[in-house]
């Protein structure tokens, strides 16, 4: 199942200070943990899951790659890590989220003495809208990657509307708050029941949740205070990243209605395979077909690098299958921990068709002892070729 946001697990805003967070992680550990909800599985749910948002946005550095990021920046499985550091939230163990409550609720791990004096949860707060959030994929060239690149998008999207500027009131006129829920967005029915009286809080029908209503409602929006429109977005790409990774700009998706936090923009990241390198991590691979005199007596030849060719010797007696390495010519990594390098992988090429001078000079060759690979050779031939396999 797909991640949430963290910030909306924890139901703040992107600008959101570490004490709103601590405070909202807080609240939502209250609501959700297992003393409070016995035997509750979803109610478990959301409290690893709280704890995981916490984990994140508590740490500056986390917060700050999961906001350029998003989950691909704190990802990877227990031990090893995802292409932007490691984080394994998902695998915390109850242990390990209580833990963590040392430095929240006074050093003690158990519900009843660990939340002390911070009550059950409260009163209720009217809806926030948040807008949803938009997707774009971008194909980059090796040559983008190597250097990152800022892209331009032209996006429909939901924008607030200009009549009203997002207000959703027509002209001077004002919202209002609700006179039915006095402005807290829910209202409290009691029921009799064979146990009493029961009372249950649900989101007020009259102002869906907000605690304000429109008297009069914007002509051109119809009172949602946004509009279908265009922007163009420049997003700033990193060197370094890969395919399959996506990057967030918060902010950037479609407006919320009647000014509420808008959604955010995710980009996916695409490679374009390149004609003659491959990538594997940041490392890049070249297959260099040597002709076999050039094999044999040794020479120069050029190869392709992400910024043009470079010229590199060729020993006498070179084999098919050893590699040579240009070290840190590869790809940067997206962390800032250096360069890959540029492996090149020696083929020879053997003539398909030969002339008759050329047949009759190989066959004086071919009884020569030098033209016989011996034991040694075969065996590291052997080895590379095994390698491949392992």
């Amino acid at each position: 199942m797909e991640k949430r946001d963290y910030y909306e697990v924890l139901e703040v805003p992107k600008t959101a200070t570490a004490d709103e967070i601590k405070k909202a992680y807080r609240k939502k550990a209250i609501q959700y943990h297992p003393d409070k909800n016995p035997g509750d599985k979803e109610a478990e749910e959301k409290f690893k899951e709280a704890a995981e948002a916490y984990e994140v946005l508590s740490d500056p550095e986390k917060r700050q790659r999961y906001d350029q990021f998003g989950h691909a920046g704190v990802s990877g499985a227990a031990g090893n890590g995802g292409p932007f550091g490691g984080f394994g939230g998902g695998g915390m163990s109850m242990e390990d989220i209580f833990s963590m409550f040392g430095d929240i609720f006074g050093g003690h791990s158990g519900f009843s003495g660990g939340f002390g004096g911070f009550g059950g949860g409260g009163g209720s707060q009217s809806r926030v809208h948040r807008g949803t959030d938009l997707r774009v994929k971008v194909r980059l060239t090796l040559q983008e990657v190597a250097t990152g690149v800022e892209k331009k998008f032209k996006l429909k999207k939901y924008v607030p509307c200009s009549h009203c500027h997002g207000t959703g009131a027509e002209g001077d006129s004002a919202t209002e708050t609700c006179p039915h829920c006095h402005g807290t967005g829910t209202v409290i029915r009691t029921q009799q029941t064979i146990l009493g009286a029961m009372q249950t809080r649900s989101v007020c029908p009259h102002c869906n949740g907000e605690g304000k209503i429109i008297k009069n409602k914007c002509k051109e929006c119809g009172g949602d205070g946004i509009v279908m429109g265009e922007e163009v977005v420049t997003v700033k790409i990193p060197a370094g990243v890969a395919e399959g990774m996506q990057l967030s700009m918060s902010g950037k998706g479609n407006a919320a209605k009647r000014g509420g936090i808008p959604g955010d923009l995710f980009i996916l990241v695409s490679e374009e395979p390149d004609k003659e390198l491959i990538r594997e991590d940041n490392d890049l691979i070249y297959n260099l077909l040597l002709d076999f005199p050039t094999a044999a007596l040794g020479g120069s030849v050029e190869v392709p690098t992400i910024n043009g060719k470079a010229k590199i010797k060729i020993e006498s007696g070179t084999q098919p299958g050893k590699v040579l390495r240009l070290r840190g010519m590869g790809l940067p990594d997206v962390n800032g921990y250096g360069k890959g390098d540029i492996l090149i992988n020696i083929s020879i090429y053997v003539p398909e068709t030969l002339s008759k001078d050329e047949k009759k000079a190989l066959e004086k060759m071919q009884d020569s002892d030098n033209f016989k690979p011996n034991g040694s050779v075969k065996e590291k031939i052997f080895k590379r070729f095994k390698k491949l396999f392992d």
